[in-house]
């Protein structure tokens, strides 16, 4: 660009304050496994030298600024409302942002909250200000039709993403189609990255334990009944059932239905073999990617998935995967993966007894998780790397 290049980027919940004081001391952020979009944001910025304005949603006011970034968490507006107050809120948070870079004199946005009315967006390029899409999860549910003002909402959002905003990132190929599905194939430049990862983060992990005693099973995510975590406990209750002793599921995160989850293990008389863990940091990943013979992610069909990253994390460890196209990380390690009808609870079960009890089947998938890690360490198909190639491109 001719003149100083000036960034808004408005990511999705989470502390960037946080994460850019271990950026500066050349630390990746210990909360997560994989690589933060804000810190490979913060690294983009000082390699063009660029002045960064920082917004993510947060429950409290937090502020932060130094001589190149400007750090905020704000809270949105009404949170926890419902109905048409939730739209109002995030319209009030959406044209703060906007009102934000007018002040700041950003001249680009990227916006990378699944959460946007993403046609508030066209009116930063009517303020000069050029605009960059960044689509973390699927722009509508691939198995729940969409209706009412959700529907409307992304029909007028159509001509983002064909005339007003300068490129898209996009973190699958199913958010790809969907673009294209919803410009009728007349869209503005749409760039793939994938997550990326540290190679040292998988390193050394220990494989399975050939002796399959017990067979671990591994969820990890937040807990909630769209993720599928009360379809697990059916799959545990069934295995109690038929006296697979030998499965063990192990349930790493926090969320709304933890508790309840919790519960319900008990009353069920399942919870030594079906063990919720809570939040576990970096390093108890780790350990219990270790620990594990397989991963599942069982999403839900009413849940909109971006990409969900745990998939990748499991072929990283060398685990196989089990899970649905609910979640668009399987079309990119397919071979990795036990792919099962969405919601089939029974699926589920009857994918994990055959990774448990074929050993030969087992170690095939197994053995296809290593040609599929090296995409997810190249730092050159990562977002930040991604972002960098249109911000310096003649179109910026």
């Amino acid at each position: 660009m001719s003149k100083p290049l000036r960034l808004l980027y408005a990511p999705g919940p989470g502390d960037v304050i946080s994460t850019y004081h271990h950026w500066v001391k050349g630390e990746d952020d210990p909360s997560q496994v994989s690589i933060t979009y804000s810190s490979q944001f913060y690294e983009v910025c000082r390699t063009l030298d660029a002045q960064a304005y920082v917004i993510a949603p947060t429950q409290d006011k937090k502020f932060f600024r130094d001589s190149q970034f400007t750090l905020e968490g704000r809270p949105i507006p009404l949170r926890g409302a419902s109905g048409i107050f939730y739209h109002l809120g995030r319209l009030g948070y959406e044209l703060g942002l906007i009102a934000s870079a007018l002040r700041f004199r950003a001249n680009v946005a990227v916006v990378g909250d699944a959460r946007t009315h993403w046609f508030v967006l066209s009116l930063l390029p009517l303020l000069g200000i050029q605009v960059i899409p960044s689509l973390h999860c699927v722009l509508w549910c691939k198995y729940t039709p969409l209706k009412g003002i959700e529907e409307w909402m992304l029909n007028v959002s159509r001509s983002l993403f064909a005339h007003h905003c300068t490129a898209i990132l996009a973190i699958s190929d199913e958010i790809v189609e969907q673009v294209e599905q919803l410009t009728q194939g007349n869209h503005r430049p749409i760039l793939r990255f994938f997550p990326y990862y540290r190679r040292t983060q998988f390193a050394g992990i220990d494989e399975p334990d050939e002796k399959h005693s017990p067979f671990r099973v591994l969820f990890v995510g937040r807990i909630e009944m769209a993720k599928g975590v009360f379809d697990l406990l059916e799959v545990a209750k069934r295995f109690a059932a038929e006296g697979r002793q030998d499965i063990q599921f192990n349930l790493c995160g926090k969320g709304s239905a933890l508790e309840p989850l919790r519960l319900a293990a008990q009353q069920a008389g399942v919870e030594s073999s079906f063990i919720c863990h809570g939040h576990c940091d970096k390093q108890k990943m780790r350990e219990m990617f270790g620990r594990s013979h397989v991963v599942i992610v069982p999403t839900k069909t009413s849940f909109r998935e971006g990409f969900n990253k745990v998939v990748v994390e499991g072929i990283l460890s060398g685990r196989p995967v089990v899970t649905s196209d609910v979640c668009p990380a399987l079309s990119d390690v397919q071979a990795g993966v036990v792919a099962v009808l969405p919601d089939d609870i029974n699926g589920y079960g009857d994918a994990l007894l055959k990774l448990c009890d074929d050993r030969e089947f087992y170690e095939q998938k197994r053995g296809n998780c290593l040609a599929l890690q090296e995409q997810f360490y190249d730092p050159s198909r990562g977002w930040g790397a991604t972002l960098k190639s249109i911000l310096v491109s003649e179109t910026v």
